[in-house]
């Protein structure tokens, strides 16, 4: 039997393209890791790669569109488009007989693999260039990714059922590009008819004519020679003339049959390099105004300041994080102004409920317990206190954290494992500068965290026997801060694989209320529900001053069903990890957060503040690690 062969041009296209969708679903899968609820992603983990994911996912939609404009110039260039033609006698071919209907649905199944190919590259680009980079966008790239795997499946099938394995053998056995038939040219076609007419004309036209004699040179015994009927012209007369508007198809020269890749091939290359150029060209940019120093904003949380009133903001989407009624996105807006000395930041993001409970202790009939889901592992997504951040940093080839953050349950072998399943923050060698604020712990008293991404640090020995989550590289810089845990938890040694089954300890206070019912008030409308944020007034933490240190005796005048703070707050912020400092406001479903820092700090761990760093923020809705993102860094921009 013939061995199936397919020309070398879709071979080729082919299996650039099943390289390059493997490269970005691996990619991919390690980067959807991180979302909420899809740790199970993890089952993978020594499949899927760990380090540069997010550049390396886009290096791979790059050489798809390349590849997808490639195949489109080709089919057309080729004259191969019929095996993908989509008509009626394809249509009906799905109720006909058994190769009919098989073919109709390789070319229903293409169809598909076209339209979710292209929902995948212009999702992909929104969410890359933030343009409705939003949860409808993510979830539409998520579900074509599923699909994408659905037709491999199908296709694979589809064709072994056509042909068996030659039919799938075929894409490993190349030949050359088969000539296009010839278009067909009506005027061309009548006037071949005419004479063809013409030259089989019946004998009855010519009543006198005989049969012309046999050749008298035909030895005995052989059949005699016939000659073609001739032309009612004579050799003399020449043919009839082409019809004007007739064309004459020149045969096509076997030499040239490369064409069609190659045009194809220099049309993706250029296609894929201009989408770089716009890339590198089209970098986001946040200005840092300067101002001066008789028109700084005061730090309330009140964004009616004259200076900001006269500024454009920066808008970015975030999205991938937790909670935010479910969609975990939210849109952040920025404004920056400088007096030479000290820059100011004005931070806006959309968050439907004020979270300032931060791991709430409850007194129950056994005793004292933290209201918690996740806590135990360091990703508590209920009980915590509304987050904002700020990342700053010198390198423009960090892609959402290529080389700040590393993905998978154990980034590094020698280190504990993560007890999220998620991955670790560290860099190679460096620092990059993080701001922290936190709505109840330090920051109603005016600091934000001021803390860095550095080199892995040596586990603690509770980190080693996994009481508490390793963290990487992630640290605060040098200083000690002004609030505290409001409870004590018996060690207790757990691997990561007996997480799930921990159940939650009792808890001693550190401190109780010295007024139980101002303490009370304090809190406001109380409701457990982290769903449902805290009415306008409200705070959830104590300060030393009015509180005092744990005893039984006073425990035992408090009674069953008592909530108190799981935050105490004592003190000032010292040494760098007092260099920024801030203030917010909540209302209608809005966060307003005033920030102030030195231009230069001095300080090892932080990232001076001028044109060229680059900049990343992240939302946190009552959640401790699940913040949203964003891809492309924020380029800024400082005026003279």
């Amino acid at each position: 039997m013939r061995q199936r062969k397919t020309d070398y041009g879709t071979i080729i296209l082919h299996w650039l393209l099943v390289g390059a969708s493997g490269v970005a679903l691996l990619t991919g899968l390690r980067i959807a890791s991180e979302a909420p609820d899809r740790t199970w992603i993890n089952a993978f983990d020594s499949l899927l790669p760990r380090n540069g994911v997010w550049t390396t996912h886009m290096q791979a939609a790059v050489v798809l569109v390349g590849v997808a404009l490639a195949y489109t110039i080709y089919l057309a260039r080729s004259g191969l488009s019929r095996r993908v033609l989509l008509d009626k006698i394809r249509l009906r071919g799905l109720i006909g007989r058994k190769q009919a209907r098989l073919g109709a649905i390789s070319v229903v199944l293409n169809w598909l693999f076209y339209l979710t190919m292209l929902a995948l590259i212009i999702t992909g680009g929104l969410l890359y260039f933030g343009v409705f980079a939003g949860h409808d966008a993510a979830a539409v790239h998520w579900i074509a990714t599923w699909a994408m795997l659905a037709f491999v499946g199908l296709h694979i099938v589809t064709h072994f059922r056509i042909g068996g394995a030659s039919q799938l053998l075929r894409i490993f056995r190349p030949e050359r590009i088969p000539a296009p038939p010839r278009r067909l040219d009506a005027v061309e076609l009548l006037t071949l008819l005419a004479e063809q007419s013409a030259r089989l004309a019946p004998d009855a036209d010519h009543p006198g004519k005989m049969p012309p004699p046999a050749n008298p040179q035909t030895p005995p015994g052989q059949p005699p020679v016939r000659h073609p009927p001739q032309s009612h012209h004579s050799a003399a007369q020449p043919r009839p003339k082409m019809a004007a508007g007739a064309r004459r198809t020149k045969p096509r020269n076997p030499t040239l049959q490369s064409n069609p890749l190659v045009v194809a091939a220099a049309i993706a290359v250029t296609g894929a390099s201009a989408l770089m150029a716009a890339d590198w060209l089209s970098v986001d940019s946040l200005r840092i105004h300067r101002i001066e120093a008789t028109d700084v904003p005061t730090l309330d949380g009140d964004t009616s300041d004259r200076v900001w009133r006269g500024i454009q903001p920066y808008s970015v989407m975030t999205n991938e994080g937790g909670n935010f009624d479910g969609k975990g996105e939210t849109r952040i807006e920025i404004r920056a102004v400088h007096d030479g000395t000290w820059a100011y930041f004005l931070f806006t993001w959309e968050d439907p409920t004020r979270s300032l409970k931060q791991l709430p202790l409850v007194k129950q009939i056994d005793g004292w317990h933290v209201l918690h889901n996740g806590s135990e592992s360091g990703d508590e997504h209920d009980y915590n206190e509304d987050k904002f951040s700020v990342l700053l940093t010198t390198s423009d080839a960090v892609l959402a954290g290529d080389r700040t953050f590393h993905a998978g349950p154990r980034p590094i072998a020698e280190a504990p494992a993560t007890m999220t399943g998620r991955g670790l923050h560290y860099t190679a060698n460096g620092y990059v500068d993080v701001w922290e604020w936190k709505a109840t712990s330090g920051g109603p008293t005016g600091w934000m965290d001021d803390m860095h991404f550095g080199p892995p640090l040596d586990p603690t020995p509770e980190q080693a026997r996994y009481v508490t989550p390793y963290r990487g590289g992630f640290a605060p810089d040098p200083g000690t801060p002004n609030y505290s845990e409001n409870f004590i938890v018996q060690p207790q040694s757990a691997s990561p694989e007996g997480l799930a089954e921990r159940s939650s300890p009792l808890v001693t206070p550190r401190r109780l209320p010295k007024d139980l019912a101002a303490t009370a008030a304090a809190l406001g409308e109380i409701s457990l529900d982290p769903n449902l944020g805290e009415s306008d007034g409200a705070r959830w933490f104590m300060t030393e001053a009015e509180s005092i240190p744990y005893a039984p005796m006073l425990d035992r005048l408090i009674p069953v069903g008592t909530v108190l703070p799981g935050v105490i707050l004592a003190g000032d912020f010292t040494g760098d990890r007092a260099d920024v400092r801030c203030a917010a406001r909540w209302a209608g479903g809005h966060w307003a957060l005033e920030v102030a820092r030195k231009l230069d700090t001095g300080s090892q761990y932080d990232v001076p503040l001028k044109s060229g760093i680059f900049m990343r923020v992240a939302a946190f809705d009552h959640s401790q690690i699940r913040h949203t993102r964003h891809i492309r860094p924020i380029r800024l921009e400082v005026d003279k």
